[in-house]
């Protein structure tokens, strides 16, 4: 099962990575957001489960 990891970037914009078993990321947003919760919806539209 993958990891999936909330964070805020250096410019305080949240971002998301998906890490697999082996510690290999398999996918990154691939902008900022405002919002934690702007970030997560877009997590959901790449496969994120969680809350």
């Amino acid at each position: 099962m993958d990891t999936w990891y909330f964070y805020q970037d250096a410019q305080n914009q949240w971002r998301w990575r998906r890490t697999a078993p082996n510690g290999r990321i398999v996918g990154a947003s691939t902008e900022g957001y405002r919002n934690r919760v702007d970030c997560v919806t877009n997590a959901r539209r790449n496969g994120y489960t969680g809350s």
